[in-house]
């Protein structure tokens, strides 16, 4: 699952990017984002899982299924929207190492992002 010079067994990163209100691309930040990220840094230190690491980034584009994150080294994606959803992410995927399939993002989504990101002129 992770290679020896790993450093963590698990990186979340949540995007927390904040595009104006008018922007059709949205943004996740506008879902609470930060404080979900925030959440689950706090469970995963209160259940003493060592080596995963939560961070918050910027615009990951996968906007149209916001909010997101993504599990590194696996590089499976989760669209989420409140602590349950976490919770069920953290007891699944990180502790006992499978995957909850109703909040895996999916793939058509990037091309769906790119659309909006180019659209035709």
């Amino acid at each position: 699952m992770t290679g020896a010079n790993s450093h963590y067994r698990a990186h979340l990163f949540f995007c927390t990017n904040i595009r104006p209100i008018e922007s059709r691309r949205g943004g996740c930040g506008r879902y609470n984002s930060e404080a979900l990220a925030k959440y689950l840094k706090v469970r995963v230190k209160e259940l003493g899982l060592t080596r995963v690491r939560v961070n918050t980034a910027g615009c990951l584009h996968r906007c149209a299924l916001e909010p997101v994150m993504v599990i590194y080294p696996e590089a499976v994606w989760y669209s989420f929207t409140n602590e349950a959803d976490l919770d069920e992410i953290l007891t699944v995927h990180l502790i006992a190492g499978g995957r909850v399939a109703r909040l895996i993002c999916p793939e058509q989504v990037q091309l769906k992002d790119e659309l909006l990101a180019h659209p035709a002129r």
